[in-house]
């Protein structure tokens, strides 16, 4: 641990990291412990089914997609391949059957990943969002190390939780406004997201959390773990930033109660303002139906999302809610 009691990182001041903790400029700070057991134990949780089997069979990709190809294929929850300019990349991959830090209790899946274990390609990029169980799955990193010996990206401070894991992986840091080479005319941008982090109950807000941004010969890919809405000035200004996007993969689950998670988790209305603010020609829609977190039903949030894309005047098409196994083929624009 650091002399700032900062057990994961100890860096320099800025517009979002004090001294000894992140945060959101001008944002909402995560609730605390009694409001957590408020909303546990105040009721209204829809029943979720013990299993849900996707309607699409497990995707088996190709080895490699190159040019102006874009395809991007649900596993699960946030868990997503992105393929595209001869790279393979996963986003937050989590293959364990639970997202929790023991094996015997949390959240449960509901549905098998939609891509098995053995038929991933090569894996070249892995971007981990932030430190939740959610996204930062140990036991699936370490199995992606031993198959494919991926770059692992993160954002600052999570460095430390899968180096103790994992011993040689390849980690690179990022700070909000970083950018990276990836490979000839590929890079990869931290951008921010409204969120926070934790592992326990000791170390909130001791790492980063970052939205990323690809840009490919096949066009800008804007990648949000998770995130609060924020009155949608973050997906403004990676739109301004940007110039809009060929896809943005947006979170759309997991935002019931409101007053508990309005600061932290968007929800199906919220991510369509931010499919418009910043200029996603298409979205893949993710962080629902496979992980029970919140109280909302299995349901809801794709029928909250053609509501809200209706209303809109937004072909329902344009905002995918991809299911595990689900291929979304990106068309071109412009």
């Amino acid at each position: 641990m650091g002399k700032s009691g900062n057990r994961y990182y100890d860096g320099p001041v800025s517009d979002h990291f004090d001294g000894r903790l992140f945060f959101n400029p001008g944002g909402i700070a995560p609730l605390g412990f009694r409001d957590l057991l408020k909303w546990q134990f105040g009721g209204g949780r829809t029943p979720w089914p013990e299993r849900r089997d996707s309607p699409f069979p497990p995707a088996r990709p190709s080895a490699r997609i190159d040019g102006r190809g874009l395809s991007v294929t649900m596993v699960g929850h946030a868990t997503l391949l992105i393929q595209t300019a001869g790279l393979n990349i996963l986003t937050d991959p989590v293959w364990s059957n639970r997202a929790s830090p023991v094996r015997f209790a949390g959240p449960a899946r509901v549905n098998p990943p939609g891509i098995r274990f053995d038929d991933l390609p090569p894996i070249d990029i892995v971007l981990v969002s932030h430190n939740h169980y959610d996204h930062l799955d140990l036991a699936t990193l370490k199995r992606l190390q031993a198959v494919h010996r991926p770059r692992i990206v993160t954002p600052l401070g999570n460095d430390r939780i899968i180096a103790g894991a994992l011993g040689d992986a390849r980690i690179t840091t990022m700070d909000w406004g970083d950018g990276l080479d990836l490979k000839e005319g590929v890079s990869l941008a931290a951008e921010p997201m409204h969120h926070w982090s934790a592992r326990g109950m000791g170390d909130r807000r001791m790492a980063l959390w970052a939205a990323f941004v690809l840009t490919t010969p096949a066009g800008h890919v804007y990648h949000v773990g998770d995130t609060g809405f924020h009155g949608g000035s973050n997906y403004r200004a990676a739109g301004a930033k940007y110039g809009g996007f060929r896809l943005a993969i947006l979170p759309f689950g997991a935002y019931e109660p409101r007053w508990f998670m309005q600061g932290v988790h968007q929800n199906p209305e919220e991510a369509v303002e931010g499919m418009l603010a910043c200029g996603a020609a298409y979205v893949a829609g993710h962080h629902w139906g496979t992980f029970r977190l919140t109280n909302e039903g299995i349901d809801a949030p794709v029928e909250a999302l053609q509501k809200a894309l209706d209303a809109r005047g937004i072909a329902r098409d344009r905002f995918r809610p991809l299911h595990p196994g689900e291929v979304f083929d990106v068309p071109e624009t412009g």
